[in-house]
């Protein structure tokens, strides 16, 4: 016995492939970068090397004080919030603008893996890294040859 999800106002033999285009988000042409609230969340590059994860964020058009990094336990969270404001009285017209950006990106890491006490973080050219060290007992070790008696 199989289930089958079926929409009570549609014969049983209208095509599933309606049900299942107009489920999906109709117009996210493969932009995943947006969350819920259609606000954009930069994107991440993780890499691992023997030694170190490095994490790579873009977000352009901020400063280094706009960011929280946070290291709680094994939970790593990378937050911003910005906000601006501009006001002009001019000719007797009012103008006041403001916008609010605010982000959180959240990864969990390996347990007993991380060197907390020597993770790096700097912001260059719209791009924020950090380095997180590995703890020596948990670096990739060199290949190792194993001599057959």
């Amino acid at each position: 016995m199989s289930l089958i999800k079926r929409n009570g106002l549609l014969p049983q033999t209208f095509p599933a492939l309606f049900d299942d285009f107009f489920g999906r988000e109709l117009f996210n042409w493969g932009n995943n970068n947006y969350s819920a609230t259609s606000t954009t969340v930069p994107s991440v590059n993780i890499r691992e090397t023997g030694d170190n994860f490095e994490v790579e964020m873009a977000a352009p058009g901020m400063t280094k004080s706009d960011f929280k990094v946070e290291l709680d336990g094994n939970m790593l969270t990378i937050s911003s919030q910005k906000e601006q404001r501009q006001e002009s009285d001019q000719d007797g017209y009012s103008r006041r603008e403001f916008s609010y950006q605010s982000f959180q990106r959240s990864f969990v890491l390996p347990k007993d893996v991380v060197d907390v006490e020597h993770i790096a973080a700097k912001y260059e050219n719209g791009l924020l890294h950090l380095t997180i060290p590995k703890q020596e007992q948990a670096k990739q070790k060199a290949p190792r040859l194993i001599e057959i008696a």
